[in-house]
């Protein structure tokens, strides 16, 4: 048998060393990582393929580890298959829909004449066990259209996904086509079935799939049924309504603990409950969905944070300026804005004759600013920046709390620059940017470069003048020494961007600021300055916004703390707690001298006794709480008690005011 020659790379290496190995023909790709169990597939070329792949002559074959991105999807795949196959054997009746992995599981679409319930839920989970056990091998079997209808003739549905791949020119296209994940089912090219062989080669199961899976089930080490819901056929609210059951899997029983311990610290931290018990905003029926009204203690940390912001940006060389709410439909059409973004604005409104528009964004309205009267080049950068509330037409299936919203107000800027200044600019923003971010927080973050992709109807702008910009926001992005990960396609339509993604404190991450670089609304606003030789030329425009919005943002504090604010931004920074009736009038006191430092500070006079006085403040996270009792008063003291617990007797009144005015003054958390 001749030998053939392949490239081998290691798994979960950055920069993998490559091999050059001669082998048999016929070789599989199993027989390379034969010697390490977390193998569970193998990427050839750009391609991922089963274990069981045969090896061709020049094959660059790369380890796949079940704990990397791509292996955890591959278990999670099939995993689905397995909850498939499960649900299949407790109820025939039921037809498949599609099954993909999702982000931290997975989940699969079933037709069935009655919902499923936590009773049932269990018993599927129970199946899987089984099956995982009998150690079932996933094979991978290439058929024609027509083989595939009539081995399929009983499943509606993927009927209908083999009647659309002819339609489909390639995958990307097919998984548009038919909802999230569908591309999992059926790809350009070839049909493949995956059959589910027992270990005498019979088969217990098949699943019309792409591809690739774990080698047996074996391979699936720890897994969870989370729940079930309704889901539209391929998404749309015209078809019929089908049973979702989602479920998560990882590469340990220690992972998937983790996963676990994390969802219960996010239902826990979760904004929206939290805003109701800390009495902090609320989303009444009457206003409509996605749209918040903040309550007064949600409103002291509204105005803490505009505060903050607007100071930052005046000190960072911002003018501050306003804009009203609604404008023309033609403001939007010269910038591009319509039609690009017609499907998340608001429907317009005919006032006189004329179309009127919701604002879906502020820039538009600064370029009219800096088109109000001549510019020199000596004014340049010229940065402008507002509150501006603007409106999104967000399904109401993705509108979720404050971090998605159809009212959101940005803190929103531009800066006017010359091409040479644009570098600068960048840096600059960036420093802002990270600066702010670390005094809320949160200083655990990556950076994420969006640009175009090869759609150019989806883009404004030459070649020439999208590379530019790329490398511009590229070279300062790198410069701050932080991750830099690409993001093809995701770029705004008329510009790169640059995004910052941060972490909370339980490891999620969150998509916070934003640097756009824009060479397009100048030329399409006629935007010009006089340069320092008397020509006129046009200004390159950076659109950045640092909470992103002051809404989305605040959700974000509110699970990163828990609800427990640090007590510059606490609504309560203080509460004063007397033991008796009679010691009120020296906590009066106490809270005068703190309120003349600026300190926001409650009494609680309530008829509660003092351990429920404690136990309220302690539910309201507030920062601290001053006791007093009688010995207090004879020594013009308090008792000292912080958040946590922790508690120091005897304090003196000037020591107790020194201590929060000093915590609030240097933002820390408590």
């Amino acid at each position: 048998m001749s030998d053939i020659k392949v490239t081998v790379l290691d798994a979960g290496v950055p920069t993998p060393e490559a091999t050059e190995r001669a082998v048999a023909t016929g070789t599989k790709a199993w027989e390379l990582f034969s010697d390490d169990p977390a193998v569970i597939a193998a990427r050839v070329g750009d391609v991922l393929k089963d274990l069981a792949y045969e090896l061709s002559d020049g094959d660059v074959v790369e380890a796949v580890a079940i704990d990397s991105p791509d292996g955890r999807d591959i278990l999670r795949h099939s995993t689905a298959h397995v909850m498939a196959q499960a649900v299949q054997d407790i109820f025939p009746e039921a037809k498949l829909g599609i099954g993909p992995p999702i982000t931290d599981g997975f989940y699969y679409d079933f037709d069935v004449p009655e919902p499923f319930v936590p009773d049932d839920i269990e018993k599927i989970e129970t199946r899987m066990r089984k099956i995982v056990k009998e150690g079932q091998r996933f094979s991978r079997r290439p058929v024609s259209d027509d083989d595939a209808r009539a081995e399929l003739a009983g499943e509606p549905y993927k009927l209908e996904l083999i009647g659309l791949k002819g339609g489909a020119d390639d995958a990307d296209d097919l998984g548009q086509e038919i909802a999230e994940g569908a591309a999992v089912e059926v790809g350009a090219g070839e049909l493949t079935i995956y059959d589910n062989l027992k270990r005498d080669g019979s088969l217990a199961w098949k699943d019309l799939c792409r591809g690739p899976h774990l080698p047996t089930t074996k391979r699936i080490p720890a897994f969870k049924l989370m729940r079930s819901a309704a889901a539209y056929w391929r998404g749309d609210e015209k078809n019929k309504q089908l049973q979702r059951i989602y479920g998560t899997a990882w590469e340990s029983k220690e992972a998937l603990e983790g996963h676990l311990h994390r969802i219960e610290e996010a239902e826990r931290r979760d904004h929206r409950r939290l805003g109701r018990e800390l009495d902090l905003f609320s989303f009444p029926d009457e206003i409509g969905s996605g749209l918040v009204v903040f309550h007064p203690k949600g409103g002291v940390v509204k105005r803490q944070m505009e505060d903050y912001v607007r100071q930052r940006h005046i000190d960072e060389g911002f003018q501050y300026v306003g804009s009203p709410h609604i404008t023309k439909q033609g403001l939007f059409e010269t910038s591009g804005h319509l039609p690009y973004f017609a499907d998340t604005m608001f429907p317009p409104m005919d006032v006189e004759g004329s179309n009127y528009y919701l604002k879906a964004m502020n820039c538009p309205m600064h370029n009219l600013i800096f088109r109000s009267r001549g510019r020199s080049y000596r004014e340049l950068p010229l940065r402008l920046f507002e509150f501006g509330t603007v409106y999104r037409y967000e399904k109401s299936g993705v509108v979720h709390g404050l971090t998605r919203v159809r009212g959101l107000t940005q803190d929103d800027s531009h800066s006017y620059v010359t091409a040479d200044q644009a570098p600068a600019e960048i840096r600059h923003l960036l420093r802002f940017v990270l600066g702010l971010l670390k005094d809320f927080g949160l200083d655990d973050f990556y950076l994420e470069l969006s640009t175009r992709d090869d759609a150019k109807d989806k883009f404004i702008g030459s070649e020439e003048q999208w590379a530019n910009a790329t490398k511009v926001l590229e070279e300062a992005a790198t410069e701050t020494g932080l991750e830099l990960v690409p993001d093809p396609g995701g770029a705004a339509f008329y510009g790169p961007k640059i995004s910052v993604q941060a972490r909370d404190a339980i490891g999620r991450t969150w998509q916070m600021s934003t640097i756009q670089y824009d060479f397009n609304q100048p030329e399409r606003f006629g935007l010009e300055y006089v340069a320092a030789d008397g020509s006129r030329q046009q200004p390159v425009m950076i659109h950045s916004a640092k909470f992103g919005s002051i809404e989305r943002f605040f959700g974000v504090l509110v699970e990163h703390y828990a609800g427990a604010f640090p007590p510059w931004l606490a609504p309560v920074q203080v509460v004063g707690i007397p033991v008796a009736e009679r010691h009120v009038e020296h906590l009066t006191e106490v809270a005068r001298r703190l309120r003349e430092r600026g300190v926001r500070v409650e009494i609680d006079e309530s008829d509660d006794r003092m351990q429920k006085k404690i136990r309220n403040a302690q539910l309201q996270k507030v920062p601290f709480m001053v006791i007093a009792g009688d010995r207090d008063v004879e020594e013009g003291a308090v008792s000292f008690r912080y958040r946590n617990g922790d508690q120091d007797n005897g304090v003196s009144i000037e020591d107790a005011v020194a201590r929060v005015v000093d915590a609030v003054d240097r933002r820390v958390q408590v």
